[in-house]
């Protein structure tokens, strides 16, 4: 692999006009399981990104808490990934994952109650008053820096209050995906609503993963890679320590991402329920970064909207396990039915593991995690 470089593109260290463009290379551009060719698609490439919800610093909204911080600069940069790769799940829930924004053009209804999820305010569903209230409980006081596991906990616990959404987000610990598990917090949810539900619910799985102590294992690289090549693949939430990202994508060993690191006025929706939109969408070139800078604390994200989409999900994952020195990309049981995930009843089906990654690193052992 080529020696790392220091540079890092962010919005608050460019000028308006001074964003690197894609390079001139025939390298595919993968984005979000979409692959692109640079030479000759950059326009659908910006397309793509654009349609992206970009979620930065706000200032000047309701204080948190009543009392609270007003502003999340210096703070909340891994809660606004996590609002990010929440958001690109909705996103997939409600209109696509080939859905594109447009500056200007009137907007789908349900495009609309998305961004009204995550609107600065307590009582939107994914807000960073949420965010930061809800973590709480996790211990971290507010005001205080997530890590990717924490996020991942708290976007759990309030995609249990989003009735209009109906998903379910799970949290893979230990570097395991048991389906079992998924199974029977899907069955519990279900246990918990009234009325006629759809047996399965579009699943949301968040895996906080160690690719190395301090710096990433150049062994879990092309691994890493190919995450971002799966159909399912939401992105990753991660970046240096103390200065969250939200990776969509990679072209030749430079990761592509998101970057909250810019402080945008709070937004305030208009009288008919309309929000102005175009500071939630990423306008200009994306960043890029080197991939062996990054911060081996990360969070993977996937969507499986039906059953057939986790199916394919367990089969592609499994092909994943060919790539990599240091993936144990296994599955357990010979024979299962994916079915059992969101059934009634149990019917003799033998429960799966598929084992991600080999690092052993815990959160009581690495606080990066935390």
């Amino acid at each position: 692999m080529s020696s790392c470089f220091p540079a890092t593109l962010t919005y608050d260290t460019l000028r308006f006009g001074e964003f690197e463009d894609f390079p001139e290379t025939s390298e595919p551009v993968w984005i979000l399981g979409k692959e692109f060719n640079a030479l000759t698609e950059k326009e659908e490439i910006l397309s793509d990104v654009t349609s992206r919800l970009w979620f930065t610093y706000r200032k000047n909204f309701q204080p948190i808490g009543g009392t609270g911080p007003t502003s999340d600069t210096g703070w909340g940069c891994m809660l606004r990934c996590g609002q990010m790769i929440l958001g690109e799940a909705l996103v997939c829930r409600h209109l696509g994952r080939d859905w594109r924004w447009v500056r200007g053009q009137k907007q789908k209804e349900e495009y609309i109650s998305i961004l009204n999820a995550f609107i600065d305010k307590k009582d939107s569903y994914y807000s960073i008053h949420q965010i930061a209230q809800m973590g709480v409980g996790e211990g971290k006081s507010i005001g205080q820096w997530y890590g990717p596991n924490t996020v991942a906990q708290v976007l759990k616990k309030l995609a249990m209050f989003d009735s209009w959404s109906r998903l379910v987000v799970h949290v893979a610990m230990d570097n395991t995906v048991v389906i079992e598990e998924i199974s029977e917090y899907s069955r519990l949810l279900r246990s918990m609503q009234r009325g006629p539900t759809a047996l399965w619910k579009p699943l949301v799985l968040l895996i906080p993963l160690r690719l190395g102590l301090s710096d990433i294992n150049e062994a879990y690289i092309e691994t890493l890679k190919q995450c971002f090549m799966l159909p399912q693949s939401l992105g990753v939430i991660g970046g240096k320590p103390n200065s969250a990202h939200y990776f969509i994508g990679y072209v030749g060993e430079e990761l592509i991402y998101l970057d909250p690191h810019t402080t945008q006025p709070a937004v305030e929706p208009y009288e008919d329920g309309q929000v102005p939109d175009e500071t939630y969408h990423c306008q200009h070139p994306p960043c890029r970064m080197h991939i062996c800078e990054l911060d081996p604390s990360i969070a993977a994200g996937f969507f499986c909207k039906t059953e057939d989409e986790f199916d394919d999900w367990c089969m592609r994952i499994r092909r994943v396990s060919l790539y990599g020195r240091l993936i144990l990309l296994t599955v357990i049981a010979v024979k299962y039915r994916i079915s059992i995930l969101l059934e009634e009843q149990l019917h003799n089906e033998m429960s799966c593991s598929i084992f991600f990654f080999s690092c052993p690193a815990t959160e009581e052992a690495c606080p990066c995690l935390s």
